[in-house]
């Protein structure tokens, strides 16, 4: 049958089990959206601004293990999505970004809101498409879909000019792709997998270190099975948090710039460390030349590029995270580590995870309260910033992906519409954005979707009137020189008031948990506002150009003497 191009991308999107686009209209894309009104099928979420499409479509992404979907214009349109693009490259997320362009024959004229997306956008991409003929769309979106969602997971942009939108031509869909340069291993060398069952065998001082490959494998059950088959302690990345159950006996917390104490110095004093679909990058490793100094090295990750990247490694091996565990544990022998894992938990005990006593209220109070009151059964979307670090280390998180953050990029801006992208795709379950305020002021417009939406979310900020995190580095490094981090910010009760929403503000410690209480129990979205203790400083926190052994602790007069909380 003939279809125009704008009907062949909304059924081909069909056949590739999209149900929920994200995105914001314009004169190159008004063909398209036009004909998405006609497909009942295709929920539509309009945001206020591009970046909080490609952004809500990275959250849902992570949350449905679907593709993400975003749209936008030619222009401005399209280099709004550039910072949500690449965010999704650096942390491994599904996404096929749709961009409107000039018509053909105006390209490479300068035309009004002419822009070189896929030039722009290369580096950022797993790869991208300019369409010049509609016949040929529909491959186009078949091979996108495979190669955002294959292999190591990222964006795909297509860049589609306004006349292709109207073209007519016969509309197949291939039932597969023609990729011969494009074949990902997904099953790890057998040699090499016995290989590291030998180093695992005879190691004294093993540490596992995960990343997000477990969440994006689904191997959540196989890297508990390997733990627990030759008594694995566990540590993980930022990305990697609720990999690994944190109540488990063998959980040893996140590692890292502020990671717990007692993990990093697991990983500095192994001999063995496992790396699981995480890449070594420079916020885990610290000092690259002393990290982890008397360790051999397995490093497991479907990247065959990641792999002695940052870091020398002993056994390699390529696969799918969640086949090569599973191949692992087949020819693993059961194995004790009795004095290892006293001396680790002798750590936990000299470096523990506690809140100090203070009269105002402290972030980390915040989240020790949140996981109480949520019992620890909540997806957790932060923005980035010290807020981001507190929601990592003091929620539970004994539910498998469950925190979800911007890792590589560090996207200030991030949560809110990340946030949303998550509630979309998993309407029944609760969802809380922790944000700082100078984070949620970059995308606080995205409010009023939330609103038009009708989503349940709950948003938590940590408002304590400073870019809290360059503040710290400020604090700790550049004498107290608090240069351009004092912030203002708005009565964020009443914006989210005239937006539509709920709101409160906490300013006393024994009103945290009851205004949480109340968030919960509204049908609706709630903002609550915790004006929280101005100069805290997030800790343990390893400076810059030290080994992740030398972290730095709470000053006495932040003596932690506050319990941690209940488990739930």
């Amino acid at each position: 049958m003939k279809l125009n191009g704008a009907q062949i991308v909304c059924e081909s999107l069909l056949q590739e089990g999209v149900n929920v686009i994200f995105g914001f209209p314009g004169g190159k894309v008004i063909g398209l959206y036009d004909t998405i009104a006609k497909y009942p099928a295709l929920q539509f979420v309009l945001v206020r601004h591009e970046q909080g499409a490609a952004h809500a479509a990275d959250g849902y992404a992570r949350a449905t293990d679907k593709v993400g979907v975003c749209m936008a214009t030619s222009g401005p349109g399209a280099t709004n999505l550039v910072t949500g693009i690449a965010n999704a490259y650096m942390d491994s997320v599904p996404m096929v970004a749709f961009t409107g362009q000039v018509p053909r024959a105006d390209i490479g004229k300068d035309a009004f809101q002419e822009i070189d997306i896929t030039g722009i956008t290369l580096p950022i991409t797993k790869h991208n498409y300019l369409v010049r003929e509609a016949s040929s769309l529909a491959e186009t979106i078949k091979e996108a879909f495979y190669i955002a969602k294959t292999g190591r997971p990222g964006p795909v942009l297509i860049d589609i000019p306004q006349d292709v939108f109207v073209e007519q031509t016969e509309f197949h869909y291939p039932a597969r792709v023609n990729l011969p340069g494009y074949k990902p291993t997904t099953e790890g060398h057998p040699s090499q997998i016995k290989k590291a069952a030998k180093l695992i065998s005879e190691a004294e001082r093993p540490v596992v270190v995960a990343g997000r490959g477990i969440h994006i494998a689904k191997a959540h059950e196989e890297l508990k099975n390997l733990a627990e088959a030759a008594q694995l302690p566990v540590v993980t990345t930022l990305l990697g948090v609720s990999a690994f159950p944190q109540s488990h006996v063998l959980s040893y917390g996140m590692g890292g710039m502020h990671g717990m104490g007692y993990a990093n110095k697991a990983v500095d004093a192994a001999d063995l460390v496992i790396a699981i679909g995480m890449r070594f990058d420079d916020r885990f490793t610290g000092k690259v030349s002393s990290f982890a100094p008397h360790a051999k090295v397995i490093h497991i990750d479907i990247d065959p590029a990641e792999i002695g990247k940052n870091i020398r490694v002993d056994v390699p091996i390529v696969g799918d995270v969640k086949k090569v565990l599973k191949a692992l544990q087949k020819v693993l022998e059961p194995k004790q580590h009795v004095a290892w894992l006293n001396q680790l938990d002798e750590w936990r005990h000299t470096y523990p995870c506690e809140v100090r006593e203070c009269a105002s209220v402290l972030p980390q109070y915040v989240m020790c309260e949140l996981c109480n009151v949520t019992k620890g059964d909540a997806l957790i979307v932060t923005g980035v910033g010290q807020h981001q670090m507190w929601a990592a280390q003091h929620y539970i998180y004994n539910k498998a992906d469950t925190f979800i953050s911007s890792g590589g990029l560090g996207t200030m801006g991030f949560g809110l519409p990340a946030a949303m992208g998550v509630k979309v795709g998993r309407p029944d379950e609760t969802v809380w954005c922790i944000d700082g305020d100078g984070s949620f002021q970059m995308t606080l417009h995205e409010l009023a979707t939330i609103v038009q939406e009708k989503l349940n979310l709950k948003i938590a900020i940590m408002n304590n009137g400073y870019l809290g995190m360059v503040r710290q580095w400020q604090d700790l490094f550049f004498g107290k020189r608090y240069v351009a981090t004092p912030l203002t910010g708005p009565d964020f009760v009443k914006i989210a008031e005239a937006y539509g929403m709920n709101g409160i503000r906490v300013t006393r410690p024994e009103d945290v948990r009851p205004a949480i209480e109340r968030a919960m129990a509204h049908d609706g979205p709630f903002l609550v506002d915790f004006i929280v203790e101005p100069e805290e400083n997030v800790y343990p926190m390893v400076p810059p150009g030290a080994s992740i052994a030398e972290f730095l602790v709470a000053p006495k007069k932040e003596a932690l003497t506050w319990s941690r909380r209940s488990t739930p």
